[in-house]
């Protein structure tokens, strides 16, 4: 380690970064802010459970655990039970152990603002009104919506949450597909009418990080414009497997938060998950959240809504961390015979296993090798011999799928009776 003495990071020292040499592109933001949107926009996926009041309360606590600074709780227009764990959810969000700004969703509508401000004065909390309305041509044309419409409707809404003591977010539903003219119009109408954040929704999951950064860039031009000190919102889907980048391009230009979900549930195909793009952020310099209570967040999540985790899901999933194969596996006991986890979290790593509390795993499968079935004995306190781990390799060898414990617990077993 006599570069990293001198000055030289073991960064440096074992691993080149391209992504340092187009890292210019990208403005690193002074702050990032997350809104989880699981118990309110993730629950509209129509594949999961409805959690209970109890699971949803978990949820919020492991959302700040991990620091997340806002949540939308629910959806109190929905009826009755809804505004209760709304009303619940805020009291936790605005208790002693929690520093969670809530929110709760709404159209630009009384039958939608009034529960929330009804939630607020239950709760003694106060909750930010996300007050949505469509605004793309192809909504206003399905609708029967002119720009007129949008406006009035845009300024009565924002007014009656101000005058019941709401702060309103104005979230403009498929802003990526609406024109320029109508987006200032409506969006400067929703800030001299009191709101004091605007949202930008990637509804269907249309943009493109480029696009991404000229709509931001657009939007502060609009808030500039206002002179007003208005916060801006990105809300993105995962409609084209861009939601991820697309969060991490609006931060670069200028949003001040981004909504997510966990496990990238919602709607259609979901919207931007909130423990990959934390991941990203930290990767990138830009977080410094303790993310070792993300696994704990999605597997809560997970069994809270029934939506399973695929074995192959980003840092989460079961194979994350786990190898193999042979050659893999080899040079990740190389690494970890040094004693430095740092080595061996990046040997064949991309995102360090430590960063989450896990660590690197090797299994036994038709791609091992010796050094496989030798780590696998060892790491599970078990005493061998070379006819032991020539069993077990054997056995994997001519097997269809990485051997289970099970598996291989019965072949010792089967070598200590004979």
């Amino acid at each position: 380690m006599e570069q990293e003495e001198r000055g030289h990071s073991r960064e440096e020292q074992y691993l080149h970064d391209w992504n340092l040499v187009g890292e210019d592109e990208l403005r690193r933001p002074s702050t990032v802010e997350i809104n989880d949107e699981t118990l309110r926009d993730g629950l509209q996926s129509p594949s999961v459970r409805q959690p209970r009041l109890g699971e949803k309360l978990e949820m919020l606590h492991l959302m700040g655990e991990l620091g997340i600074q806002a949540a939308d709780i629910g959806y109190p227009g929905a009826g009755t039970t809804m505004l209760d764990h709304v009303t619940a959810l805020a009291e936790a969000a605005g208790g002693p152990d929690l520093s969670i700004q809530p929110n709760c969703a709404g159209r630009t509508h009384a039958a939608d603002i009034l529960p929330i401000s009804e939630a607020q004065q239950r709760s003694g909390v106060a909750i930010e009104a996300a007050l949505f309305l469509g605004s793309s041509p192809i909504r206003q044309y399905v609708e029967g919506w002119d720009l007129d419409f949008l406006v009035r409707t845009t300024e009565e809404g924002v007014a009656l949450a101000r005058n019941e003591g709401l702060e309103v977010m104005y979230v403009t539903e498929d802003t990526t597909r609406a024109r320029p003219e109508a987006l200032r119009t409506v969006y400067t109408a929703a800030i001299e009418a009191g709101a004091y954040r605007i949202c930008l929704a990637d509804t269907v999951g249309h943009s493109t990080p480029w696009g991404v950064r000229a709509l931001v860039e657009f939007a502060q031009e609009i808030v500039a414009d206002s002179g007003e000190d208005v916060k801006i919102d990105w809300h993105g889907h995962s409609d084209r497997g861009l939601s991820v980048i697309n969060s991490i391009a609006a931060l670069s230009a200028g949003a001040d938060r981004v909504h997510t979900c966990g496990l990238g549930i919602g709607e259609r195909v979901g919207n931007t998950p909130t423990d990959t793009l934390m991941v990203n952020l930290k990767l990138l310099g830009w977080l410094d959240n303790d993310l070792h209570s993300l696994p704990s967040y999605c597997e809560t999540i997970s069994k809270a809504t029934d939506t399973p985790i695929p074995s192959n899901y980003p840092a989460i999933g079961n194979n994350a961390f786990e190898t193999s194969t042979g050659v893999h596996a080899a040079a990740v006991l190389k690494a970890m015979r040094t004693g430095d986890t740092w080595l061996a979290n990046r040997i064949y790593s991309g995102v360090p296993a430590d960063v989450l509390g896990r660590e690197q795993e090797i299994s036994v499968g038709p791609m091992s090798g010796r050094a496989n079935a030798v780590a696998w004995l060892s790491s599970h306190g078990h005493t061998f011999d070379d006819p032991t781990v020539e069993k077990v390799l054997a056995a994997a060898k001519s097997s269809d799928h990485v051997l289970s414990e099970t598996e291989i617990l019965g072949l010792l077993s089967e070598v200590n009776t004979t």
